[in-house]
């Protein structure tokens, strides 16, 4: 993904998630792939799709068991 989509992407994810710290970092060997972190921890994979001339961005987050101990 390029820079300028990066970062309209990080605004978009900072204000919907009211996370002011949350980074969208590029993958350096995929254009179509970048990871999300909070705080400077990874909590989830953002995919690009092109399908029919339309462009998504797919949030994928896993939530380990360990994770919700406690919780």
């Amino acid at each position: 993904m390029k820079k300028d989509e990066l970062a309209r992407v990080q605004t978009y994810l900072r204000k919907t998630f009211g996370a002011a710290t949350l980074e969208v970092r590029a993958q350096p060997k995929k254009d179509d792939m970048a990871e999300v972190f909070i705080a400077g921890e990874f909590v989830a994979a953002l995919y690009k799709e092109v399908e029919d001339g339309e462009t998504s961005y797919q949030l994928q987050m896993a939530i380990l068991d360990m994770d919700l101990e406690g919780v």
